[in-house]
């Protein structure tokens, strides 16, 4: 039987969990992320737990046991259990009533078997008991050993319940897989379409996470094989993603796939679709090392030395960052011979004279080029 390693089981605060479920006659199982990361010796970020029992008792057995419920998903099932501080989300066993392909109507269960044949991934439908002990309804063992990614069931039953799932498909197939079912992937090429109903805010966080895997190009290219990547993000194109150094900033590889503007396509933040803009910006122009370390700073600056980088390689990015200063001149420096746009220009072409001599250029060579510029319109 395959065991989930100890030290993870033995974390007491996971443990009180167990415990004070188990204590009312109910089962718990530990589920999905946790068990998948745990059997691939992967980081364990967050513990959820499955049970018998419906949300109620979760709440009142919880309680009883000293530990602090929060009704953080009620309507799905989901009540966070904190433990020494530490949240669990335990979710009463469900199965679907209704789907539209964006959401669905569940009912409460005390079916294992029923939950796990609701969810998207084999390698996602393990649950592990009190003990450790991995239980596979699904066949998912097999294939997280094989790192393959497989619809639970039909998949195209599987796509037509939350469309989604076609992107979280590729975003587990970057992150975790070796080998794509075909049968999954006909299935995503077949149901695209159904992207169109899918909110951009989710498509967003969706692609977010594939590029933030350490290598997302193989998926990336099935993306554009089954015509998934040109429906999420019309006229990207992998090309350029091959050419960057990895790793890389997950807006790095958005900005080699796609120069468009994805402010609305993606729903990015104010401060990402910004930054976009500016790798956008650094790749057309082919700003040089030193430009991009004068005028970036910190994961951008890196970002945008990345970038660059997939016209070619070229050397020298620590030592441009290392050697980057402020332009040691102001504009007092240069009034009151130049003002008003005078004054900008002069400013403008002292930068660039300071960036180009790799931030040696005395300040009185500085001062006679931007009085020259600013005097010549």
């Amino acid at each position: 039987m395959t065991q989930l390693p100890q030290d993870l089981m033995q974390d007491p605060a996971l443990q009180s969990v167990f415990d004070a479920i188990e204590a009312g006659g109910h089962r718990a199982w530990l589920v999905g992320g946790a068990v998948r990361n745990a059997l691939l010796g992967e980081p364990v970020c967050d513990l959820d737990l499955a049970t018998d029992a419906p949300p109620d008792a979760v709440t009142r057995l919880a309680e009883r046991a000293g530990l602090k419920p929060v009704p953080t998903g009620i309507d799905h099932g989901t009540v966070t259990v904190v433990a020494a501080g530490r949240g669990f989300e335990v979710t009463t066993l469900r199965r679907d009533v209704e789907t539209d392909g964006r959401r669905a109507v569940v009912a409460f269960s005390d079916d294992l078997a029923q939950d796990a044949h609701r969810r998207d991934f084999t390698m996602n439908a393990l649950y592990a008991d009190h003990s450790g002990a991995v239980i596979d309804l699904v066949g998912g063992l097999d294939d997280l050993r094989a790192r393959r990614l497989r619809f639970v069931g039909d998949p195209a039953q599987r796509i037509a319940e939350d469309y989604l799932r076609i992107l979280r498909f590729f975003r587990f197939l970057a992150w975790y897989g070796r080998d794509a079912d075909p049968d999954a992937v006909a299935a995503c090429r077949d149901g695209r379409d159904g992207l169109d109903g899918i909110s951009r805010e989710r498509i967003g966080q969706e692609l977010r996470k594939l590029l933030m895997a350490p290598d997302p190009l193989p998926a990336v290219r099935l993306m554009r094989d089954t015509g998934v990547l040109d429906k999420v993000l019309p006229g990207a194109t992998p090309d350029r993603l091959h050419a960057l150094p990895s790793p890389a900033p997950w807006l790095a590889r958005l900005a080699a796939l796609s120069q468009a503007d994805l402010s609305d396509a993606l729903r990015l933040s104010r401060s990402e679709a910004r930054d976009h803009r500016i790798l956008v910006t650094a790749l057309a122009e082919n700003w040089s090392f030193n430009r991009i370390a004068y005028r970036l700073h910190g994961d951008l600056a890196d970002a945008a030395a990345a970038l660059v980088q997939t016209a070619g390689p070229r050397p020298g990015w620590p030592e441009a960052r290392a050697a980057a200063r402020a332009l040691p001149i102001t504009a007092s420096d240069l009034q009151p011979h130049l003002q008003g746009p005078a004054l900008g220009r002069g400013l403008k072409a002292a930068e660039d004279a300071w960036i180009d001599s790799g931030f040696a250029m005395p300040p009185p060579a500085l001062i006679d080029i931007a009085l020259l510029a600013g005097e010549t319109p």
